[in-house]
């Protein structure tokens, strides 16, 4: 099973770039931004103050103490219930401000999040055909949830964290410094070691951070891929080689993600140490210094609180650069599928009115990469209302002759045209209302038979949703289901058979009433009864229209104007059936190959 798997990114690519896209992409949310921030840095600088009037709490019933057992006096509990009071007041703001900034963030956090889904998925419409056939379903769905989670949720805590964990470490020096210049000087000699520490574990981290995302991205486009093709994995017993194949990609995401969380783990523990050593030396100074009398008992209780304070923004400015990195790895991620090249519309000739249906191929050449090409020489006029079969084997260009006509693809050399106009001067959504498709592997999503048929032609009433039906000859087997035309489809069609699909596509088709229709392989899936069936449908939907019908089962083809031949990218022969049979060539052979063992093929 191939899985569109590449090599996993062992760097982060632009760390800085990744944040400057971010904060450009935050650039009409920045006043509500600055006001949570700044009701973070308000939350701080009343929290800060706190300890230093609790210091004068105590220090207050310090010396009211001394002085009751001294016989001068006692404690002034007035005093110190109105230092509480305020200690209360400044705490109770702190966390009024605090809720608020919080409030604002989540806010702010959700609607980028709403912004990119909603981007990611518009940009999947405008994406071309090519990016889907070379990068992985998994991958895709993984930056829209994966990757949009994790940097909203690392979004709304590292910004806050950083602005507070920098404005606490600021406040709280400044009160320190303000109460003892030498026990400030005792706790700065633990920053070296604290950025140290910080600076190892970040380089260290990194590029497992990116590492993580980009397996995480394979591990679901692998399950994606799994639950698809459930019934072939069972059916050639390769449920074993499936799990290999998962566990490959997943063992990798385990060694990414282990070593990513455990190096941002022992951060704490680190700092954790740090942090005790400088708490240490402070009481020690800090009783040398009370008894000698230059510093107050309650000066000295709020200067501990303060190494607290100290060094908890410093472990969480070091857990800040953590989510920093997941939150550059997945806006990285993202940003560089909403930088993809997209299907250019530079559409010269004013929008297309319904085609009269002619088509013409001037000899188009055309390769998906340029050094391998698929159509050499093609030349084809047809005919407004023209049914034209296109037969030949395997990788003789049939289907990407279709690609070519709806401008999935634009030709390397030569020119398609519509109404005698090359189709890359219309607009491709003006070109392809001008088309229906009716493929072998029929798409219909999980709604009712009514929603899918109306697909088609969303303004359609139920009127027409079933006159569409009837010509189909679906309208008999859909009021057998359930609820009839209200029946629920589940997610793969799986609850109807494959020839009722076909018939419901076919249906959608008719409704939407388009002048080209392409009908590629429409009943390779199904047994012959209700291949008869499909066909008297289609011959129903291809009247009076241009029809381009790509088939190898030549029986049916028979009824065509014209057959082209393909092989290797050229026309080797055309004409109708009768004509190319007498000539006894290789659509004669291809023919008669079917019916040898007497039977189709």
């Amino acid at each position: 099973m191939g899985h569109g798997r590449g090599p996993a990114t062992e760097k982060a690519k632009d760390l800085k770039g990744a944040l400057l896209g971010l904060v450009r992409y935050l650039a009409h949310d920045w006043p509500i931004v600055l006001i949570s921030l700044a009701c973070a840095v308000g939350s701080v600088a009343f929290n800060v103050t706190g300890p230093r009037v609790l210091g004068e709490a105590t220090t207050t019933l310090f010396e009211g103490i001394a002085a009751k057992v001294g016989g001068t006096g006692g404690v002034d509990f007035d005093a110190v219930g109105r230092i509480l009071a305020t200690a209360l007041c400044i705490y109770l703001t702190s966390a009024a401000l605090n809720l608020v900034q919080g409030w604002l963030m989540t806010g702010i956090t959700q609607r980028v999040c709403y912004r990119m889904r909603r981007e990611i998925i518009e940009k999947i419409d405008r994406m071309p055909l090519s990016y889907f056939e070379r990068v992985s379903t998994g991958d895709v769905m993984s930056r829209v949830t994966n990757d949009v989670d994790t940097l909203g949720q690392s979004l709304n805590q590292s910004v806050t964290q950083l602005v507070t964990s920098i404005a606490q470490l600021v406040g709280v020096s400044i009160q320190m410094l303000s109460l003892s210049v030498a026990l400030a000087g005792v706790t700065f000699l633990t920053v070296p070691l604290s950025l140290l520490g910080v600076i190892l574990v970040v380089r260290a981290s990194q590029r497992h951070f990116r590492r993580q995302q980009a397996f995480l991205g394979q591990a679901n486009g692998i399950i994606e891929e799994s639950f698809a093709g459930q019934n072939i994995i069972q059916a050639f017993n390769r449920g074993e080689r499936a799990v290999a194949d998962f566990d490959e990609v997943n063992e990798k995401l385990y060694e990414s993600g282990w070593l990513a969380q455990f190096l941002s783990g022992i951060m704490q523990p680190i700092m954790g140490f740090v942090g005790n050593l400088g708490y240490v030396a402070v009481v020690v100074v800090g009783a040398f210094l009370a008894v000698g009398g230059s510093i107050t008992i309650g000066d000295v209780q709020a200067f501990m609180q303060y190494v607290r304070n100290f060094t908890q923004p410093i472990t969480q400015l070091s857990q800040v650069s953590n989510m920093l990195q997941m939150l550059a790895a997945a806006a990285e991620r993202i940003f560089e599928f909403l930088a993809e090249p997209e299907e250019a519309d530079d559409a010269v000739t004013p929008g297309l009115a319904r085609a009269d249906g002619a088509v013409s191929f001037e000899h188009v050449r055309f390769g998906y990469v340029p050094d391998k090409i698929v159509i050499n020489d093609f030349t084809c006029d047809v005919e407004a209302g023209q049914t034209v079969a296109i037969v030949g084997p395997t990788g003789a260009g049939k289907t990407t002759l279709m690609k070519l006509l709806m401008r999935f693809y634009d030709v390397n050399g030569g020119s398609v045209r519509v109404n005698g106009v090359d189709v890359r001067e219309y607009a491709r959504e003006d070109l392809r209302a001008n088309f229906a498709m009716v493929l072998q592997d029929t798409w219909l999503f999980k709604g009712s038979v009514r929603e899918n048929i109306r697909y088609g032609n969303i303004d359609a009433d139920d009127a027409m949703v079933e006159a569409a039906a009837r010509a189909a000859l679906a309208d008999h087997f859909i009021r057998t289901l359930p609820g009839g035309y209200d029946f629920e489809l589940n997610e793969d069609a799986s609850n109807v058979s494959q020839g009722q699909k076909q018939l419901l596509t076919i249906a959608r088709a008719l409704l939407a009433d388009r002048p080209i229709l392409i009908l590629d392989e429409a009943t390779s899936n199904v047994d012959t009864r209700t291949e008869q069936r499909i066909q008297q449908a289609m011959d129903i939907l291809m009247h009076g229209r241009t029809s381009f019908v790509i088939a190898h089962r030549l029986s049916t083809i028979r009824s065509a104007d014209k057959i082209l031949v393909l092989r290797d990218g050229d026309i080797v022969e055309s004409g109708t059936h009768d004509e190319l049979l007498a000539k006894g060539g290789f659509y004669a052979e291809l023919y008669n190959s079917q019916f040898e063992d007497g039977g189709r093929d």
